[in-house]
């Protein structure tokens, strides 16, 4: 599905510039952190005329919503969000991940992400925060960026993405989607087997 007509699924602008925070929303998973790196780099887009960078969230609430959306709110950010925070069924993964430009995990602390493994079938760069295996499963600057888990490095990472553009991480990702295929999973099953 193209980036086109997953964004016409979903109601959302074709032309604009969007990152996608995707999955259950729990507090390890760092959404605030995002939304203050997104506050971050709305005021230096302003700043320097730069087209807008938008947030599309999308998963269901594990923690009090009212935090979040008040967090929103704060940092001024309404106009920048699209919320999509309900269960999102497997049938419609594909439009979220076709959607967006690059995928952010900012994670505060993890062990692994079943994220990274929907971003590289997706060919989606991402953004991980330097905690758990999260950085081991990108190769820094070829499939995504690794950030600080903190709004500062966050914003320079999605700022980063931006940069180099998506088509900078297109071969990377493409290589390393054929270590979460289904083969793969079967051989090293069988290996362990023997």
């Amino acid at each position: 599905m193209t980036k086109e007509a997953a964004r016409k699924q979903l109601g959302l602008p074709a032309q604009e510039r969007i990152v996608l925070f995707f999955g259950f929303i729990r507090k390890y998973k760092g959404l605030d952190l995002l939304l203050k790196a997104m506050q971050l780099v709305k005021l230096k887009n302003e700043a320097n005329g730069a087209p807008p960078v938008k947030l599309m969230i999308a998963g269901e609430f594990y923690d009090d919503a009212a935090t979040y959306q008040n967090l929103i709110k704060e940092l001024g950010l309404t106009d920048y969000i699209y919320p999509f925070t309900h269960f999102i069924p497997t049938s419609d993964v594909q439009y979220y991940l076709n959607a967006c430009d690059f995928v952010i995990q900012p994670y505060r602390n993890a062990t692994q992400s079943g994220v990274t493994p929907l971003a590289y079938h997706f060919e989606k760069p991402m953004l991980v925060t330097n905690v758990g295996a999260l950085p081991d499963m990108i190769l820094a600057d070829k499939s995504g960026w690794v950030a600080e888990p903190n709004p500062e490095s966050i914003a320079a990472g999605i700022e980063e993405l931006y940069l180099q553009g998506e088509d900078h991480y297109l071969p990377e990702l493409r290589k390393g989607k054929k270590k979460y295929q289904w083969d793969q999973l079967v051989h090293s099953i069988v290996d362990l087997a023997k």
